[in-house]
């Protein structure tokens, strides 16, 4: 598209979204594909205008063709990626992952025939790591997974929103007073008109999702749920039992809040969470982590955690410590004692920020209410 909404024809690089897509550019009279980057679209059926158009300089990644259009289209000069054989994933998907895909059939089925465990166990086969094909199809993968991020940041689900991280230990256990509080969180950032985003594990990262996915449930609802989830406490020793619980929550409440979880294969034997709507789950850790820093343009609330907690805060604040005084966020950390003594991190936040634009946004408050109000608050 141009400026003025218009469709050019022949762009220098144009990300093809749909068939529909497809089919509209050609209506508007495209004579070439040059640029154009198709991923894993049906285009059988579409022969004759793909053999009409030039393809010089089109790339398609993992798309399917009527017979022969394929070579006809390589030997013309277009780039194909070819689907990738023995891969339990799609490498070139266009869309973010959903715990429904991840967990498809978890209350007739167990975890380990899902989705999310094949992947995890296709990435930890002896030589995967450092096999090529793997690497290709792991990093093509990841690539794609960000593509469609963007996307749901431009122009999908949350589009304009303000994302505001949830960090916290993935231990804190259903039940809990720190699994009740991440909800508690999570339910009254949503409320406030905020999107929670969480690194999209287990602990307060469920728990966080979960409080934003309900927050348009009443407190009676909210309350029931906490204890329905308290049924199974944690994924050990059984991920089946605790995902089969966290679905039958989601059952009753099918039409939760928008929430984005971004989880990693790298930890796989951590398992996704039922209450992120949006889940963009990547191999490589650093790139998920990065990226998840990076999309909170609201602020981050630190919850007590140890070590995992401790590096992101850090991280976090690398980023604020160099970042122009635009693009500093917020960063909040709960819990005085935690944060003062039993991981002293808020002494040492006090001393980089000295001096510093980020001085004014760093907080520490004793109560995830109050974490709210700051959060509000440094965004008015």
């Amino acid at each position: 598209m141009n400026p003025s909404g218009a469709l050019n024809p022949s762009p220098r690089t144009l990300d093809i979204e749909s068939v529909v897509h497809f089919d509209r550019l050609i209506d508007a009279g495209a004579a070439t594909m040059h640029g154009w980057h198709a991923q894993s679209l049906d285009l059988r059926g579409r022969s004759r205008e793909l053999l009409l158009l030039n393809p010089q300089g089109a790339i398609f990644l993992g798309c399917t063709f009527d017979d022969g259009v394929e070579d006809a289209l390589r030997s013309r000069g277009a780039l194909i990626f070819p689907k990738l054989r023995g891969v339990p994933f799609n490498p070139y998907r266009g869309s973010l992952y959903t715990a429904a895909e991840l967990y498809e059939d978890i209350s007739a089925t167990e975890y380990e025939s899902t989705l999310d465990a094949k992947v995890y166990q296709w990435s930890i086969l002896p030589g995967q790591r450092s096999s090529l094909d793997a690497t290709l199809a792991a990093a093509l993968h990841d690539h794609a997974i960000g593509d469609a991020l963007d996307d749901a940041l431009q122009n999908g689900a949350f589009a304009g929103s303000k994302l505001v991280g949830v960090m916290g230990g993935h231990a804190a256990q259903r039940g809990t007073g720190e699994f009740n509080q991440a909800a508690l969180l999570g339910r009254l950032l949503a409320n406030a008109g905020l999107t929670v985003a969480t690194g999209g594990g287990p602990g307060a990262m469920e728990a966080a999702n979960m409080g934003a996915y309900l927050s348009g449930t009443d407190d009676d609802d909210f309350r029931a749920a906490l204890q329905a989830l308290a049924g199974v406490p944690g994924f050990r020793p059984s991920v089946t039992a605790w995902a089969r619980q966290a679905a039958a929550v989601v059952d009753r409440h099918p039409n939760g809040s928008a929430t984005l979880g971004i989880p990693t294969w790298f930890y796989g034997h951590e398992p996704p969470n039922l209450f992120a709507t949006h889940i963009a789950k990547y191999f490589a850790n650093a790139i998920r982590e990065a990226i998840l820093l990076e999309l909170c343009n609201g602020g981050i609330v630190f919850l007590p955690g140890s070590a995992g907690t401790v590096q992101e805060i850090f991280q976090d604040a690398c980023e604020n410590y160099y970042g122009a005084p635009e693009t500093i966020t917020p960063m909040v950390l709960v819990g005085r004692e935690h944060w003062e003594k039993t991981f002293p991190a808020w002494p040492m936040l006090q001393s980089l920020a000295a001096g510093k634009a980020m001085a004014e946004r760093i907080f520490l408050v004793d109560t995830v209410e109050e974490a709210v109000d700051v959060v509000v608050g440094a965004l008015d």
